[in-house]
Order: structure tokens, then sequence, then C-alpha cells
């Protein structure tokens, strides 16, 4: 339980709620909200339960309610009139919300409870795009703010990316039924950003596309065998921290020397560092996406 993070600032709270600091600080003075302790220098601190409470007033909020009405629901029918709320609207927020929770308190059941509850109701596609990209993109913020740290960030990710596998999985039982293209993705060398890779795995075999996942660090000269099998494979990676822009030109040289002399093979490129790609001449056969939709609109 010591690596349980218990104690919160208010640019925290304003953080993972959305909720403006000044405004938490408005509702606690006028509305007794919250009951912050204070520490030795008088810094306002909050509890995880005062999180958990601000996130519930957040959902309701966000819903429409005041917060005149807010305040006057009693402390043990808060959670209650949520659940309401949630049963009635959308469930996006407060999921967003639960798995925000799981990760400040390393919670591996209420990830899984709150994952199960979605896919009820959900396919697993539509919990991804409607949910978990929302959630890794605040993480970004998160960790950009010193929210949340390292650990609370491979925690969550790796959540993630057990469903992302599952759900691969089960439709590779399935033999590919498109035999005009075959995908083979990777990471390059020092390169560990898994997650959107991972999920363009996910829907080009959901699209019945024949996919090879090399996974994570893979030197280019590792891609020379797969030439021996695929007449002109289409290699797809995420560049998100590797090759940086001073690197990114002699990669795509060595690509072309190493895998496109004999071949007429294809590299799609994803990641952040793909806005670099406007400031080079391109080899032919090889192509810069802006997002997963953008790949995919090119299928």
């Amino acid at each position: 339980m010591n690596s349980v993070k218990k104690s919160f600032g208010i640019r925290d709270l304003e953080n993972l709620s959305g909720i403006k600091a000044h405004t938490i600080r408005i509702w606690e003075k006028r509305y007794g909200l919250f009951a912050p302790e204070r520490t030795s220098t008088n810094i306002r601190t909050y509890s995880l339960e005062s999180l958990q409470k601000l996130l519930n007033i957040t959902l309701l909020y966000n819903n429409g309610y005041k917060i005149s009405k807010i305040a006057s629901i009693p402390e043990d029918e808060l959670a209650q009139q949520v659940r309401e709320v949630v049963a009635q609207n959308s469930v996006k927020s407060h999921a967003i919300n639960a798995f925000k929770l799981a990760m400040v308190n390393f919670d591996q059941s209420l990830f899984q409870k709150t994952y199960a509850g979605l896919l009820a109701e959900k396919s697993f596609r539509e919990i991804f795009w409607e949910v978990f990209m929302p959630l890794l993109h605040e993480l970004g913020l998160l960790w950009q703010t010193d929210t949340i740290g390292p650990a609370h960030e491979h925690f969550i990710t790796h959540l993630i990316k057990q469903k992302i596998s599952t759900s691969t999985e089960k439709l590779q039982s399935l033999e590919p039924t498109r035999t005009d293209k075959v995908f083979i993705l990777f990471l390059p060398e020092n390169e560990i950003h898994e997650i959107g890779l991972l999920f363009v795995n996910y829907e080009l075999v959901l699209r019945g596309y024949k996919t090879i996942y090399l996974g994570q660090t893979i030197p280019l000269e590792s891609l020379v065998d797969l030439k021996k099998y695929y007449d002109d494979p289409h290699f797809v990676s995420y560049f998100t921290v590797t090759p940086t822009k001073p690197d990114l030109a002699k990669y795509l040289s060595d690509f072309k020397e190493n895998l496109q002399q004999d071949s007429e093979s294809h590299l799609w490129i994803l990641g952040r560092q793909t806005e670099h790609l406007a400031e080079l001449t391109l080899p032919e056969n090889i192509s810069g996406f802006s997002s997963i939709e953008h790949l995919l609109s090119a299928l």
C-alpha cells in the first residue's frame, strides 16, 4: 500500500478532473464540498477520497447539474446519483474517471471491473476509440504536469496493451481474407511506445489482412529476412521518440538500401516524428501518416 498516492495538490485535482483550481477553491469555500488538510507550509492537500468525490461531482456538473444542487446531495447518495446518470447517458466520462482512479491507486480490479462494464455495452473497437484514446491523450498532459509518474503510466498502458492483445488474438483464430497486402509491424531501435502499433495491428487483422507483429526496438537488419518470404511487404512503424529529426533521413536511406534494392517493399510511418517528414524528399514507397485513421483510409 506504500506505493499508492494518497495526497494530492490542488493542481493535481485540476489536471485529473478538468475543473480549474480557482473553481475548486470556490466550491470548497462556498459549499464546503472538500475538507483539505494543510502542510506545515500551509499548502492545501487533498485525500484520495476527495479526488473520488471531485470526479463524481465533475461528472454530474458536466451533465447539466448545477453545483448548488450537487452540494445539496447527501454524501452517501452522491455515488448513487452518479450511477443513475451513467445509466441514462454516455458512460464515457465515468469510465475515463474510473480508469484515472485505477491508475492513481494502482487498482487493477477497478480497471478490470470498469472495462467489463464497458464491454457489456460496446465493442472493443468502440472502447478504444471512445474511451482509451481520450484517456491516453490525457495521460500525456498529466505526465507533462507531473500529476502522474512513470509507474502510473506504465501500469495503465500495460493493462490497455493487454486488452488490445486479447482482442487481436480472438480475431487471429480466423484465416486472413485479404491477400493483396501483407503487413509487418515493428518499432525501430530504442523505441518502446507500443500501444499505437498494437492497435494498428488490431485494425489490420480486423480487416482481414495477414500481419506479422515484431514489436519493440527492431534493427533494420533484422527485417531483411522477411524479403525471403514476401515479394512486396508493407512495413508499418511508429516513430514516437526515435529516429529523431537529425537521424530521420539516414534511417529512411538505410531502409531503402536494405529493404528496397530487390523488392517493392513499402514503409508506412506514424508517430510524433512524422512531422519532420515534410522537410524530406521521401524515397519511393515510403509514406508518412498523421493518424491511425489516415493510415486506414489508405488501405
